[in-house]
């Protein structure tokens, strides 16, 4: 009996430390950056300059919706890169992301239905929760 009990024992120690090695592993993945865009890249590159572009477009006496279209993609795709590659270093910093990709998402919704107060309203709410969420935490 005792036999029995110290290789369960065992078994059951093999198989915690198992986890506990592989979970070290993913978190140490997780942390070492393997993309070449640094954060300072990505918003002056893509977020910033889309946000503007459709600003710009939302903006214009004559509404250009593949452009909207083209801006929003970007932004939601954006919205995946910043939580990505060990980038996001806390909750708002997720929450902003999540934002841009929620508001992004409706944005696109509203350039196909030519809807350019629903398309208006939801880039105030991407500005507001997404946007402004990460810079009054992170942009000092």
């Amino acid at each position: 009996m005792r036999k029995y009990g110290t290789s369960m024992m065992v078994i059951v120690l093999g198989m915690a430390l198992t986890v506990a090695l592989s979970n070290h592993v993913e978190a140490r993945k997780a942390a070492e950056k393997t993309r070449a865009a640094t954060i300072k890249q990505l918003m002056k590159g893509i977020v910033g300059s889309n946000c503007g572009g459709l600003k710009g477009s939302l903006d214009a006496a004559t509404t250009d919706w593949d452009a909207v279209s083209q801006h929003a993609a970007l932004l939601n795709e954006s919205g995946f890169l910043l939580l990505d590659d060990g980038r996001c270093p806390d909750a708002e910093w997720a929450k902003g992301a999540k934002a841009l990709q929620t508001c992004s998402t409706a944005i696109l919704k509203a350039a196909e239905d030519k809807n350019l107060d629903a398309a208006k309203t939801a880039f105030g709410e991407l500005t507001k929760n997404g946007c402004a969420v990460c810079h009054t935490a992170h942009k000092k």
